[in-house]
């Protein structure tokens, strides 16, 4: 039987400010990327992120970001490999801090938005993450773009990767997403961000915007709990994969 992970980005609220649905999306994922403080996030947060994963039985995963609140770690900082292996330990060790402290244990690492996207083309850059995540714990999944030299960077240092596939973006024809300020960077409806994804997980195809059918590999499916529709689109794109037989497991869980 064919098993595909469902993960999402939480604990993307701060302070007064509350972004996404965490309690209503997480009985539809397997897997839940907390931020870390950076760029989303504050210890409140993430304990209360925490204990919610925990109680719903999702694999916690770190979702470290660059220090850009304003900008919710979105736009591109140019920061030095030094840095960012510094930022990924600083924020993989507050998030484990506090799993530990509800009697957990964090099982992946994925990098957020700008760092996640610099990460997917830069060789170097995406040493010093996975040499980070691999000090701090050898055991932990790094998660990366599919085909990213993030993914290569980890199997190199002797991480377990994970590739990763969006349901609600859109690609280019090298395998890199649409950059969010571009026309058509996201998939807005959801009968073809679902038929997208099943192809990418049955087929190992996607369409890029370039109108290319391109090779793609598919362990782990992000879905995002901040959008109007995010718990509908959830629970559809859950339903489907279930009605076609492809079961939800979190990655490394059998």
């Amino acid at each position: 039987m064919t098993q595909i992970d469902l993960n999402c980005d939480l604990g993307e609220s701060f302070g007064a400010y509350q972004i996404g649905m965490d309690e209503e999306i997480l009985p539809f994922v397997s897997s839940a990327n907390i931020a870390c403080g950076f760029h989303a996030g504050d210890p409140g947060v993430m304990r209360k992120t925490v204990k919610l994963a925990l109680e719903n039985g999702v694999a916690i995963g770190a979702h470290p970001g660059l220090p850009d609140l304003q900008g919710f770690g979105r736009r591109n900082m140019n920061v030095s490999t030094q840095e960012a292996y510094d930022m990924v330990v600083y924020q993989f060790g507050a998030l484990q801090a506090f799993v530990r402290a509800e009697g957990g244990v964090v099982r992946h690492l994925k990098p957020h938005g700008a760092l996640y996207n610099m990460a997917a083309v830069n060789p170097q850059l995406s040493e010093a993450i996975a040499e980070a995540v691999y000090r701090v714990d050898p055991q932990c999944i790094l998660f990366g773009l599919s085909g990213s030299e993030l993914v290569r960077a980890g199997k190199r240092i002797g991480l377990q990767t994970a590739h990763e596939v969006f349901a609600d973006r859109t690609y280019q024809k090298d395998g890199t997403l649409t950059p969010r300020n571009q026309p058509g960077a996201l998939v807005v409806d959801d009968d073809q961000a679902i038929q997208q994804v099943i192809r990418m997980v049955q087929e190992g195809k996607v369409r890029s915007q370039q109108g290319d059918v391109i090779s793609i590999e598919a362990d782990t499916v992000c879905i995002h709990g901040d959008g109007p529709h995010a718990l509908q689109f959830a629970r559809r794109i859950r339903d489907s994969f279930e009605r076609i037989g492809i079961s939800i497991r979190a990655v490394g869980h059998k």
